[in-house]
């Protein structure tokens, strides 16, 4: 199931075995808490927490004797596992508990999926619930309910400038989303309020200046630009970060993986991944090999000693602009 449907699904009762997977932290940890809240008395006595990581081998008797404890007073206890991956001898030992699971516990797997073991989700009992990173319209849904129950009407263009600013990123948004509703309190949330409140990821920032090159907005890509000198102060750093992101641009345009392999292997958000081919769509790739050679020539120039930095960002906005250096 998706992270969206675990609240209502808790509400029909526990189940046994819950497998919370996937790179969005803020989805994990959230959906430990709603189990928890649910189905948790006496935390102090009856949740057990264990590392993932020291699971193994003999060590995973301790996770059997955990699960085969009784609750004390009340109806369930919990354990919880972070970062499990067994292999399939630990998992054997494991096998005859997730067959035959304790009627009065709940086992609670918290995995970001970056390493590899068996497939948990394929197991007997067990019950996926999935924390991929969420897309953008679900993200702005998200922040329009959290808004409507703290008493402020936010603009769907407000909604989805959070997600965007925050590329889809749950804990940067819940952030963003508390600290607008401390500032607004009630009443009506702009999209010029958001413009102007919420920080925006600095991928988002080379995001902005790369679709100002595709929409040939010349303005805006000075005015993004600008922004990032002065917070940055440093011209090289800003040409540096412009060129990794336009060879992500090209690498996203001419891969022939998926989004999400794309994603792992780049170490980029899948959400990411589909904006940048998007965008380097728009702009094509011989014109991303030309901007890429100027960047480079400009950055080396600079290391070289045989330009200033701000000469170098010069020559390269006439380039992406006016196509001469």
């Amino acid at each position: 199931m998706k992270f969206t449907e675990l609240k209502q699904d808790v509400r029909g009762g526990a189940r046994n075995i819950y497998l919370l997977e996937g790179e969005d932290a803020y989805f994990r940890l959230k959906g430990a808490e709603t189990i928890e809240k649910e189905f948790l008395e006496f935390p102090e006595l009856n949740l057990t927490v264990f590392d993932g990581e020291s699971m193994r081998g003999g060590e995973i008797s301790r996770l059997i004797a955990a699960l085969e404890n009784y609750p004390f007073m009340a109806a369930k206890r919990i354990v919880k596992i972070s970062e499990f991956y067994p292999s399939e001898s630990d998992f054997a030992k494991l096998k005859p508990t997730f067959d035959n699971f304790p009627p009065s516990a709940i086992l609670l797997i918290l995995n970001s999926g970056a390493k590899k073991g068996v497939d948990l989700k394929r197991k007997h009992g067990v019950t996926y619930v999935d924390c991929g990173k969420a897309d953008e319209e679900t993200v702005a849904k998200w922040v329009y309910i959290t808004f409507k129950r703290a008493g402020i009407a936010a603009q769907a263009a407000a909604c989805t400038a959070i997600a965007r600013y925050c590329l889809c990123d749950m804990a940067r948004v819940s952030v963003e989303v508390e600290k607008l509703i401390d500032y607004k309190m009630s009443g009506e949330l702009t999209a010029e309020e958001v413009e102007g409140l919420v920080f925006k990821d600095a991928e988002y920032r080379l995001y902005e200046m790369t679709n100002a090159i595709a929409y040939r907005d010349y303005d805006k890509f000075n005015r993004v630009l600008n922004e990032l000198c002065v917070k940055n102060g440093d011209e090289t750093g800003v040409l540096s970060g412009l060129f990794t992101y336009l060879k992500n641009l090209l690498m996203c345009l001419e891969s022939g993986e998926s989004a999400a392999q794309l994603a792992s292997s780049l170490g980029m958000k899948e959400y990411a991944v589909t904006k940048n081919r998007e965008q380097a769509r728009r702009i094509g790739a011989v014109a991303l090999r030309g901007y890429l050679s100027a960047v480079y020539e400009a950055v080396s120039g600079i290391k070289g000693g045989l330009i200033t930095p701000p000469a170098a960002l010069q020559k390269v906005k006439c380039t992406l602009f006016f196509g001469y250096m």
